[in-house]
């Protein structure tokens, strides 16, 4: 006898298809979501293609449009270059927008469905998001590529984010936070791998006509289809009632740790939800203000100081420049990787110390390295400014990673996926206003003739104000009244519904012990990429770590 009978008819990629039978090790899950998680995240990475794609016609140089062209005009015109502006500020913001959204509107989908559906949706969405954009660049149709990556990919992106959430949390209940750090790490780590990868292909594919990003697209696209295919097809889902042998839950080991399960529904009207959302997005809403100014920041605080010469960065030459260019490359690549550990590291912790006392850390201690960055600035210490925003975006990071845990311990288990994906619009939100506030604060300073040095100065405490709101928000969060709980018959309903084709036997059935094998094929698929990426990353770091 199967430990899971399925009833003739149910499709291949529905829920019923995915339950595990006894003897499935569950540590084969973490390298599938991070297949997954390991592609989408080249969205961080996404910056590597902006200077190319601005010289797409002029190939060394940038063919100027008319100076009174509209948007509507770059959308479809195919007689000039597009400016960096139109991609990068219209990207990122498409990329994080539809994340949100589509992580919100699905997100009660794929409790339904399951995991491996919405795996295979993402799939196709991302990578397909890609060749759509490959078209677009081939015909130089800068809407093509909005709705390629943009529309079409950020609906991947929000589907592929969530799509583990729920799935590792029911593998492991009794690590929360590190199996949803374990996945969102990889997040984190898919700009490591894919940036570098994709200036490797645009030298590659390059000629004297092309600026190679058109087989550079393709290439990608088709490889993020084959990982992510693979991790969605990998992922198995818990039968009803499971738990690790030997493991007993503890409601009274932590405060907030619910012992009842709430509706989506109802869940996003309690405070403790909004105050989740508001914890979040104040906390993102930092740290990418952080990322979005990282590179001018190091370059315009320290100028000449990078490289040995006692000048301003105005001051610079354009060789000058250009070294300290580098300099600041690699201090963002060094950030991704602080931000990479931050994902495991903060979520492991909140399994020990709690989720809400993590933020406490992460608020209290962010508000006191931005307000402390001036000083280093002043100091002229290089390796206190690089360790103390590396810190900040550990943290950056680790509220990623720890909410899933967060929302599973406030409303329990049974739609934490739902609900996550709803949270996630506070992403959105961040994703405009961090960056917009850092660079609003920016250029009125420099309007107001403040030296470049001095700018950051402002924007360091304007940020640790938000922390401290995010500190107020987070101190107010209380376990979950009773009331809001869903009733036994209600959970019974929730439970047809998502198992609606199978039929589980929990206590019997012939075990099917996963081959040793295929744990460390899974896991080498996913740790070979992943540390050449941290090499790659660690080389160009060199010159800030040894100096």
């Amino acid at each position: 006898m199967s430990a899971t009978t399925v009833v003739p008819g149910t499709g291949f990629l529905d829920r019923a298809r995915t339950v595990a039978r006894p003897g499935f090790n569950r540590w084969l899950v973490p390298p599938c979501a991070l297949a997954i998680h390991l592609c989408i995240g080249m969205a961080y990475g996404f910056s590597v293609f902006w200077l190319p794609l601005s010289k797409a016609i002029g190939i060394t140089k940038s063919v100027a449009c008319p100076a009174d062209a509209g948007i509507l005009y770059y959308l479809t015109t195919t007689t000039c270059d597009w400016k960096v502006p139109q991609l990068q500020a219209w990207m990122f913001g498409l990329f994080f927008v539809f994340l949100g959204s589509a992580a919100a509107i699905w997100g009660g989908w794929l409790e339904r469905v399951g995991p491996r559906r919405a795996g295979v949706v993402a799939a196709f969405c991302w990578a397909g998001g890609f060749m759509i954009s490959a078209f677009g660049i081939h015909l130089h149709q800068l809407w093509m590529l909005w709705l390629g990556s943009g529309v079409i990919g950020g609906i991947g992106l929000g589907l592929g984010y969530i799509s583990p959430v729920s799935t590792l949390i029911k593998w492991f209940p009794d690590r929360r936070g590190m199996a949803t750090g374990l996945a969102i790490m990889g997040f984190g780590g898919g700009a490591m791998i894919g940036a570098p990868l994709a200036d490797k292909l645009m030298k590659h594919f390059a000629t004297a006509d092309s600026i190679g990003a058109v087989e550079t697209f393709v290439v990608l696209g088709a490889i993020y289809f084959v990982f992510m295919i693979g991790g969605a097809l990998g992922y198995r889902v818990s039968s009803e009632g499971w738990k690790p042998a030997g493991w007993t839950p503890d409601p009274t080991k932590k405060a907030l740790v619910t012992n009842h399960e709430v509706h989506l529904d109802v869940a996003w009207r309690t405070p403790q939800f909004w105050l989740a959302w508001l914890v979040l997005m104040l906390n993102v809403s930092a740290g990418i203000g952080i990322l979005s100014l990282a590179s001018p920041l190091l370059q315009e605080v320290f100028g000449g100081r990078l490289i040995g010469v006692d000048a301003t960065y105005d001051q610079l030459s354009t060789a000058q420049l250009a070294k300290i260019a580098t300099l600041a490359a690699a201090f963002t690549g060094l950030l991704s990787l602080f931000n990479i550990v931050g994902r495991i590291f903060w979520a492991s912790l909140s399994d020990r110390i709690g989720r809400k006392t993590t933020y406490m850390v992460f608020f209290l201690l962010g508000i006191v390295l931005y307000s402390s960055v001036p000083w280093t600035a002043s100091t002229g210490s290089l390796a206190l400014f690089v360790l103390f925003f590396g810190v900040i975006l550990s943290m950056y990071g680790g509220g990623f990673a720890t909410i899933p845990a967060y929302l599973s311990d406030l409303f329990g288990t049974k739609m934490v996926g739902a609900i996550h994906g709803r949270l996630l619009t506070a992403w959105s939100v961040a994703g405009v206003l961090g960056p917009f506030l850092l660079g609003y604060f920016r250029q009125a300073q420099i309007d107001h003739g403040v030296p470049k040095p001095q700018v950051y100065s402002m924007i360091m405490y304007v940020l640790a104000g938000l922390l401290a709101l995010g500190f107020v928000c987070n101190l107010l969060i209380r376990p979950v009244a009773q009331k809001y709980s869903m009733t036994p018959a209600q959970i019974a309903d929730l439970d047809a519904a998502s198992a609606k084709a199978a039929v589980h036997d929990i206590g019997g059935g012939t075990s099917d012990p996963s081959p040793g094998w295929m744990l460390i094929v899974a896991w080498l698929a996913i740790g070979i990429p992943m540390a050449w990426g941290v090499w790659m990353t660690v080389q160009k770091a060199a010159p800030l770590l040894f100096r």
